[in-house]
């Protein structure tokens, strides 16, 4: 299984950077044309904490959708679950996971988004391109999402 696998250290704790990452998402998730999670938007993201939990995302029509389920929640080290956009059928899933990790003063976030493999290169999702060029789009977008996780992280400590 291929994988995006992109890394960003952050000037926070562990502990920190996955409470910003996942208490926070709704302020640091940036929208992206190419990667919307549904035909709507991404609306307003949020996990339910803890294994078993969700990640949802609520549309500006009041509705819902769920992206995934949790599978590993081990505050301030691990975090994964499963993706989905609302244009995957029922048995189209990809998988992300977060790991945090000190580096001195600070920790080095590494999300790894697995799966695309399995999504067929005409998906809407895929928008037709070839599975390395989607991949190397997919980094760029993670890379900016991280980025706007170390951007939520200073903000918090003014």
């Amino acid at each position: 299984m291929s994988a995006v696998i992109v890394s960003l250290r952050v000037s926070a704790t562990p502990q920190e950077a996955f409470d910003v990452f996942t208490q926070e998402i709704g302020a640091w998730w940036k929208p992206n044309g190419l990667f919307q999670i549904t035909p709507r938007g991404d609306g307003v993201l949020r996990f339910e904490p803890g294994e078993g939990g969700r990640l949802v995302t609520d549309l500006p029509n009041g509705k819902s959708f769920e992206i995934g389920r949790i599978s590993v929640w081990t505050p301030g080290e691990r975090l994964a679950f499963t993706w989905r956009q609302g244009a995957f059928a029922a048995d189209q899933t990809t998988y992300v996971d977060v790991r945090f990790e000190p580096v001195g003063d600070e920790t080095r976030v590494t999300v790894e988004h697995r799966g695309w493999d399995a999504i067929p290169q005409e998906h809407v999702a895929r928008h037709g391109f070839p599975l390395a060029v989607f991949q190397m789009r997919q980094g760029e977008h993670w890379r900016a999402l991280l980025a706007s996780v170390g951007v939520r992280i200073d903000e918090r400590r003014l």
